[in-house]
């Protein structure tokens, strides 16, 4: 064990600028977890490991150094097994990245969890790696905690059916499943069978007293190959409500549609921006003699869509700002009397009728003082067919 004492980079009292005390001449598996909890306890939300760098942890937005000395090509390889597995760098050399889960446990009664991200990169020539971990709330937010608007939660449960939730990557969709999830199992009669399918797990609800509920939760490709399987899956195990992590192909999409159609409560994302957009995405990725076919299905479907982007927030932090159409009878019908290619347009013109527009929703946070014109500005023109 180095005998160093922690160094203060920047000045003595700030502790957020201490490495790592404890920190090895060599890292061993041993040392990993400990090493992550100190990060924890500085209060960093992201810890990033990467090859012949110290490791930094990002604490209010400005990064630390936690170790005193760069990583090696053999303790990054210690680091991939323990969080990965020994085929960590097999499959980055393959030239896919990496999501996946960790979980520490500190004692029986607690746990800590983090969403990881590991990258193939270069460094000083030759093939390395960072790893990208987020440390994930040790029970999801409620949707009050996110300010999510009232009509979004009043119309979140549908008995039957699909509702999207969609955004660029980092826009928080993973974060506000989690909130909508967990106001379904805090219902005064639960929401009975709950299955989730997910890349990976972020967050979990043991602690949420849901005692008419029953909460099962699979991890793509962990546990099942990918998100279509999860859903073929899912109607062998009689749900009411089922989770798909992501809608990106037509097989998911399919099993989507079957699910929602045979009486289940079907949640899931999409990497869209905009209501109409994430129609006319969602039809595009069939062939088009079947276009027409699966866009009924699809309509019939529908209940809610919900674009959400996270902008700096004046002050400090971030907000989510959203725009939704809810689809009822009345709206579905309307779309299916008329050719799906109209729908981007028709949807455009009744969105504020049966919902709110992102430039509506970022002109009101705007008027409160919330965030800047700047932001106001991008998202007002960030939609739209």
């Amino acid at each position: 064990m180095a005998t160093r004492k922690p160094i203060s980079l920047v000045k003595a009292e700030d502790s957020q600028a201490q490495t790592w005390p404890d920190e090895p001449n060599r890292f061993v598996e041993d040392y990993v977890d400990p090493l992550i909890l100190w990060c924890v306890k500085q209060g960093s939300s992201d810890i990033s490991i990467q090859s012949d760098r110290p490791v930094y942890n990002e604490i209010h937005g400005v990064l630390y150094p936690a170790t005193f000395r760069k990583l090696d090509a053999a303790d990054m390889a210690v680091f991939l097994t323990k969080i990965y597995g020994p085929e960590a760098m097999a499959r980055l050399a393959s030239g896919r990245d990496l999501d996946v889960s960790y979980e520490i446990r500190p004692d029986r009664y607690s746990r800590i969890r983090f969403r990881v991200n590991i990258t193939a990169i270069l460094s000083r020539g030759r093939d390395a790696a960072q790893i990208t971990m987020r440390v994930l709330p040790s029970e999801p937010p409620t949707m009050k905690d996110l300010s999510i608007e009232t009509e979004i939660t009043d119309n979140w449960s549908p008995r039957q059916g699909i509702v999207i939730i969609t955004g660029p990557t980092g826009s928080g969709k993973s974060t506000l499943l989690a909130a909508g999830n967990r106001m379904l199992l805090e219902r005064p009669r639960g929401c009975g069978k709950m299955l989730t399918y997910e890349a990976p797990i972020e967050y979990t609800y043991d602690t949420i007293n849901s005692p008419r509920s029953l909460v099962s939760q699979s991890e793509i490709p962990r546990h099942l190959p990918d998100f279509a399987s999860g859903v073929r899956n899912a109607l062998r195990r009689k749900p009411e409500i089922i989770l798909v992590g992501e809608s990106r192909d037509k097989e998911t999409i399919n099993a989507a549609i079957e699910a929602a159609q045979t009486g289940h409560a079907v949640y899931t994302t999409t990497h869209t921006m905009g209501v109409a957009s994430t129609v006319q995405r969602m039809i595009s990725v069939y062939d088009m003699e079947e276009r027409e076919e699966r866009a009924i299905a699809l309509m019939e479907s529908l209940r809610m869509i919900v674009t959400q982007a996270l902008v700096p927030r004046e002050g400090g932090g971030r907000i989510g700002v959203r725009e939704w159409m809810k689809f009822p009878d009345e709206v579905r019908e309307k779309l299916m009397d008329m050719s799906f290619t109209k729908w981007p347009n028709e949807i455009q013109r009744m969105l504020n009728q049966y919902g709110r527009s992102m430039e509506r929703s970022a002109e009101i946070v705007y008027e409160e003082g919330k965030i800047d014109r700047i932001h106001y500005l991008y998202l007002a023109s960030s939609t739209g067919a």
